[in-house]
C-alpha cells in the first residue's frame, strides 16, 4: 500500500486529518516537531510517528525518504512548505499541503522544473483554500474561454483554529494581494469592495490575499484575478484601522506576542458545528471589455470539512498516480470536478446571463 506521511498530523486541522486517514485505512505516519504531542497522537490513533526539526536538511530528507507523499498540515507554511519540498524533490517523495498563503504557493511553483525533472508532484492548497474557488475558476473559464477577468468570492464566518491564527498573524505585513495583467500587485486592505450575492442574498465583499488568488491565476491561465470574502462590519472596521498599525505588527516581538495570545484561544469549532457548517462560493469571468459574462456559484460543508476531506481526497489521487509530475493547482491536476470529490458539495449553480455569455462564444 502506498505510505503517506502527515506532517503537523496533532494540530487542529492536522489531528482532524489523521483521524480521517486512520478512518480511510491509508497507510499513514504522524510526523512534526513536539515530541510530547506525537506521542500524546500514536497513544490515541495506534499508528507510528516521526520527530524531525525542518531547519536541518538532512534529517528532512532523512525523514521523507521512503514515503510515497507527504502531506503537510502545519502552518505557518511560510516556514514548513520549502523546507519539505526541498526534501521531497531529493527524496522522491510527492508533495501536498493546505496553505492559503499567496508567498507560499507562488514560491513552491518556482520549483515546478526541478519537479518535472525528479518525477515528483508539487500540489499545494488543497484544502479550503483553493478547491473550491480554483475548481469554479476552472469551470467558469470553460465557459467563457476569451475570459481575461476573474472575480471570486467567499461567504462563511467561521471561527479560525489557533493555527489559522498564527499564519495569518505570521503574514500581518502583508497586504490584500491581486493579480493584474498577468504580475501579483499588493493592494492596501479595504481599498476594493463591492456587493455580492453569494447565493443567499447580496452581501459586502472586501478584496482578500486568498491563495486562490495565486491558484485560480496559474489554473486558468487568466491575467486579472480578485478575490473577496464576506467580512462583518467590525471586522471592515479593524481592516481600515490596520495600515496604521502595519508597522508594530510586523515586528518579531509583537508577532511572537500575539502567536502565545492565538494559543489561549479555543483550538478550533465544534464537531457539531462543523457538521452544521455551510459556505457559498461565487465566481464571474468576463473579457476585455466586458461585454460578455459568466458567473457561477458553488455550495460547500463546513470549511474545515473542505480542507479534511480535500486534501486526503487529493493526497489519495497522487498517490494512485493521477497527478503529473510538476507544480499543479487543484483543478489544473484534477479538473473543475474535483471540488464534487467532497462530499456535500453541489453545484455549479449557473447564472442565466452566463449561459447567453457561453452561447455568444460558442458561436464564434
Amino acid at each position: 500500500m502506498p505510505s503517506l506521511l502527515l506532517y503537523g498530523s496533532y494540530g487542529y486541522v492536522g489531528n482532524l486529518i489523521a483521524r480521517e486517514a486512520v478512518d480511510r485505512g491509508l497507510d499513514v505516519t504522524l510526523a512534526g516537531h513536539d515530541r510530547e504531542q506525537l506521542e500524546k497522537q500514536v497513544r490515541e490513533l495506534d499508528r507510528p510517528a516521526l520527530r524531525f526539526d525542518l531547519s536541518d536538511p538532512v534529517a528532512v530528507a532523512g525523514a521523507l525518504d521512503g514515503f510515497d507523499c507527504v502531506l503537510n498540515c502545519a502552518g505557518p507554511f511560510s516556514d514548513t512548505a520549502l523546507p519539505l519540498v526541498e526534501g521531497c524533490l531529493e527524496t522522491g517523495t510527492d508533495y501536498v499541503d493546505v496553505t492559503g498563503e499567496i508567498p507560499v504557493i507562488e514560491r513552491v511553483r518556482e520549483y515546478d522544473r526541478e519537479a518535472t525533472d525528479a518525477g515528483v508532484t508539487l500540489l499545494p492548497s488543497v484544502g479550503f483554500s483553493s478547491i473550491p474557488m480554483d475548481c469554479l475558476a476552472a469551470h467558469l473559464v470553460d465557459r467563457l474561454p476569451e475570459a481575461t477577468h476573474l472575480t471570486l468570492g467567499v461567504d462563511s464566518v467561521r471561527v479560525p483554529s489557533i493555527g489559522s491564527l498564527k499564519t495569518v498573524i505570521e503574514g500581518a505585513e502583508t497586504e490584500s494581494n491581486v493579480y493584474e495583467d498577468g504580475r501579483l500587485e499588493r493592494i492596501e486592505p479595504t481599498e476594493r469592495t463591492r456587493t455580492i450575492d453569494f447565493g443567499r442574498g447580496e452581501r459586502p465583499g472586501v478584496a482578500m490575499p486568498l491563495g486562490d488568488v495565486s491558484s485560480a491565476h496559474y489554473t486558468t491561465g487568466i491575467p486579472n484575478v480578485e478575490v473577496y470574502a464576506h467580512v462583518p462590519r467590525p471586522a471592515r472596521a479593524a481592516l481600515r484601522v490596520y495600515p496604521r498599525l502595519e508597522g508594530l505588527l510586523a515586528r518579531p516581538r509583537v508577532k511572537a506576542a500575539l502567536k502565545r495570545v492565538a494559543g489561549t484561544v479555543r483550538e478550533g469549532p465544534s464537531e457539531r458545528a462543523r457538521e452544521r457548517g455551510e459556505v457559498f462560493v461565487w465566481g464571474e469571468a468576463r473579457d476585455e471589455d466586458g461585454g460578455e459574462r459568466a458567473a457561477s456559484r458553488l455550495r460547500t460543508p463546513d470549511a474545515y470539512v473542505v480542507t479534511v476531506q480535500g486534501s486526503l481526497n487529493a493526497a489519495e489521487r497522487v498517490l494512485a498516480g493521477e497527478a503529473d509530475s510538476g507544480y499543479w493547482t487543484p483543478a489544473g491536476a484534477f479538473g473543475p470536478e474535483f471540488v464534487f470529490d467532497v462530499e456535500g458539495a453541489s453545484g455549479f449553480f449557473d447564472d442565466p446571463t452566463a449561459s447567453t455569455a457561453r452561447r455568444t462564444a460558442a458561436s464564434r
